[in-house]
């Protein structure tokens, strides 16, 4: 077989792709890529068994259908450095050869047959399917990913939970410690579904999505689930078990609101934050009145720091501790300006959200105090 491409769209496939292949795979051909050809039209898939993407590129010519399977390494190592130039593939299936021919050169590498090559599971035919825009979907997964846990007693807890009802979407994570809930108010389903994304096809999709407003459907069953953007197909086996009762956890009556820039506390415990103790990445939140004071200390170094912010604040003064580094990721995960921090005493969950709300979103953050000394 033989077919011509564009050396710059092969390249780009193939690295988006070789995200999902293992370095551990139960069978040697996953870490190859799967060609297929149909028309002028190529199809590349990469799997691990559990994840399997697909997705084409058009071709300047192509003289049969036919398919076959390369290492990945090799092909990538071979196609990166390339400048844009037409590539042409000439596959042997006999001596299970591919030649490679380039404007200056050419190379050879080994094939294997894609007839062993795994076949992706398919979605049942009673399935629920919801669409969004790539860079919604791409901002919940980013912001539920800090959030996931690594859990073996309970692997449910480590993926990005999909809560779809009639009334919005819901996508939720959390490792017991730290928690996310977007709520979505525009995308719903007449009967109630969910779904739950191992946290690496979550990650690919991340990394992959675009930040705009191409359409994305995500199509599931029970067992598996099927996201489309653009060319690309991404088929993965979802995380089975019952995901807790998230909303159960999260306070109803914090009264005591702490409004504060997000950049400048940000920015202020990124500077106390390596004062404190590396076993707790304990950093003290001091409120009272218009001033926010923050401690770091390590005792066992003899390290202290402590810098004050304004902020607004509606309640009795409070001292509450934070792990600094989670506290980071929260802020991290927002864009907004200002966030509030609404608070009920030091022994309970704190949550922080956007001062201002996205349109027909509903996004708040959970983190768990720390015990203080005093």
């Amino acid at each position: 077989m033989r077919f011509t491409l564009s050396s710059t769209a092969l390249s780009c496939k193939l690295f988006a792709l070789a995200k999902v292949i293992s370095n551990k795979n139960s069978l040697p051909i996953l870490a190859d890529f799967m060609f297929r050809t149909e028309g002028n039209t190529l199809f590349i898939t990469a799997s691990d068994s559990e994840n399997s993407m697909t997705t084409t590129i058009e071709l300047s010519d192509s003289d049969v259908d036919d398919s076959f399977a390369i290492e990945n390494h090799s092909l990538l190592e071979a196609v990166k450095s390339f400048p844009e130039q037409p590539l042409t593939f000439e596959a042997d299936k006999n001596d299970k050869i591919v030649k490679i021919i380039y404007q200056n050169g050419q190379f050879s590498l080994p094939i294997e047959s894609a007839d062993v090559y795994p076949v992706a599971a398919k979605i049942a035919d009673i399935a629920v399917s919801i669409q969004l825009s790539s860079a919604l979907l791409s901002e919940n997964i980013s912001r539920c990913l800090c959030a996931t846990a690594q859990d073996e007693l309970r692997p449910v807890m480590n993926g990005v939970f999909f809560d779809i009802t009639p009334e919005y979407l819901t996508i939720v994570s959390t490792d017991g410690h730290k928690l996310v809930r977007n709520r979505i108010y525009d995308i719903k389903n007449d009967v109630a579904a969910s779904l739950i994304l191992a946290k690496k096809p979550a990650t690919i999709l991340k990394n992959m999505l675009a930040k705009d407003d191409t359409l994305v459907t995500i199509t599931f069953d029970n067992r598996n689930a099927e996201v489309t953007f653009g060319d690309t197909r991404l088929l993965c086996r979802l995380i089975d078990g019952r995901y807790p009762n998230y909303n159960s956890v999260i306070p109803q009556n914090n009264q005591n609101v702490l409004h504060v820039d997000r950049e400048t506390l940000l920015g202020a415990l990124k500077r106390v934050l390596p004062f404190a103790s590396d076993s707790s990445n304990l950093v003290r939140f001091r409120i009272d009145g218009h001033v926010l004071q923050l401690d770091a200390e390590d005792f066992d170094f003899s390290k202290t720091a402590t810098e004050r912010l304004a902020c607004e604040y509606n309640g009795a003064p409070m001292s509450i501790g934070f792990k600094g580094n989670a506290f980071i990721e929260i802020l991290n995960s927002y864009d907004c300006q200002e966030v509030d921090i609404q608070l009920a005493d030091p022994s309970r969950a704190g949550i922080v959200v956007p001062s201002q709300q996205n349109d027909n979103q509903d996004v708040l953050m959970l983190l768990m105090p720390m015990l203080l000394n005093e």
